[in-house]
């Protein structure tokens, strides 16, 4: 079975890894869901992934998942722009989540990047997830 939705099925498999209490979740790999991860990384939200490959062009991300006290890091994990309905932002219209306290990842011409470091190159794109 073909997927519509990969980067949401990576988004689905933290939520639920981070549910059940999980320390590892592992997510087939490709190259917008390690960008994706990199800004989870950089931001403190994951404590970081490791990807194996299994020789026959196939290869998996592990993710290690952080906690604090017992809690989950990330309260919240959403995708904003699904394959039926892009969401796009200009630098003057990018969301805050949570009033600045959560991040928007956004895929722009420069990269995959977090909201702050988007307006700091003023630069727009799309708007890939939300973190809280």
């Amino acid at each position: 079975m073909s997927m519509n939705d990969p980067l949401g099925d990576m988004l689905t498999r933290i939520r639920n890894g981070l549910m059940r209490g999980k320390s590892k979740v592992s997510t087939p790999a490709s190259t917008l869901r390690v960008r994706v991860l990199d800004v989870l990384q950089s931001e403190g939200y994951i404590r970081g992934y490791t990807t194996v490959d299994f020789g026959d062009g196939k290869s998996e991300i592990e993710i290690e998942l952080k906690y604090y006290e017992g809690a989950p890091v990330i309260r919240e994990i959403s995708r904003v722009s699904k394959p039926g309905r892009r969401v796009y932002v200009s630098v003057k219209s990018i969301p805050r989540v949570a009033n600045g306290l959560g991040v928007s990842i956004l895929s722009t011409p420069k990269g995959v990047m977090a909201d702050h470091s988007a307006r700091e190159q003023n630069v727009g794109g799309e708007v890939l997830c939300q973190i809280f």
